[in-house]
């Protein structure tokens, strides 16, 4: 199975985005990660369209863009204009799921659906055929730099028992949160496929590009 790294700008110098997004362009990365956070559905404040609009100037690479925010439909049109390639909305967050996920797919991006830590996967069961991602956050989403929570393994492994049994092989299955070399190998034995990586990825011990190969090296096992 084929292992996408996304690297997180949650984790870079956001005084330098371009920089740090052209590093990971040129290191190997599959995705650019984008968290967009409201200060209410998560404990931050970050990023929003025009922002996503610049990075979509600088990259060729695919924008994957996750909604952490309440009434993410306030924000679909405005983030799939910026140029987001997917666009993912929290479970948690709203109570009309498939009139999203069809908005979204109607502006042109792949839709996808994510879940925090504590939600079963059972919520999933009526929008899975409709989505082409399904992020589970393996931290309680909000901040960078988190440690892993153990029990989501098993989780990671019981969604691709899931999506297997139904014969959805084109549903990535992405994991954010505590990604690093340590789990890497982990998550996607478990069959994560794509791994979102910040802390792991930005920080001043190595170069981006070797972050980036450590962690995909570890993710093949």
């Amino acid at each position: 199975m084929t292992i996408k790294i996304a690297p997180s700008i949650l984790s870079a110098d956001y005084a330098r985005l371009a920089d740090a997004v052209a590093a990971a362009e040129a290191g190997g990365a599959d995705w650019i990660h984008v968290d967009v956070m409201d200060g209410h559905f998560v404990p931050n404040l970050t990023v929003g369209p025009p922002v996503i609009a610049a990075l979509k100037k600088v990259t060729s690479l695919p924008l994957d863009v996750h909604l952490m925010v309440e009434r993410p439909h306030t924000l679909i049109q405005a983030v799939a204009a910026a140029g987001a390639d997917y666009i993912t909305i929290h479970q948690e967050a709203t109570v009309h799921l498939h009139r999203n996920v069809q908005w979204i797919r109607e502006l042109g991006a792949r839709p996808g659906i994510s879940l925090n830590p504590a939600t079963p996967l059972a919520t999933l069961d009526e929008i899975l055929p409709y989505v082409d991602l399904v992020l589970l956050m393996t931290v309680n989403p909000g901040f960078g730099g988190q440690e892993y929570i153990p029990t989501s393994t098993a989780k990671i492994a019981a969604l691709r028992q899931l999506l297997d049994a139904r014969s959805l092989w084109g549903v990535e299955l992405e994991v954010d949160g505590g990604i690093a070399p340590e789990t890497a190998g982990e998550v996607a034995a478990a069959g994560a496929t794509v791994l979102v990586a910040g802390a792991a990825i930005f920080n001043e011990h190595a170069p981006v590009a070797e972050n980036i190969a450590h962690l995909r090296r570890h993710a093949r096992g």
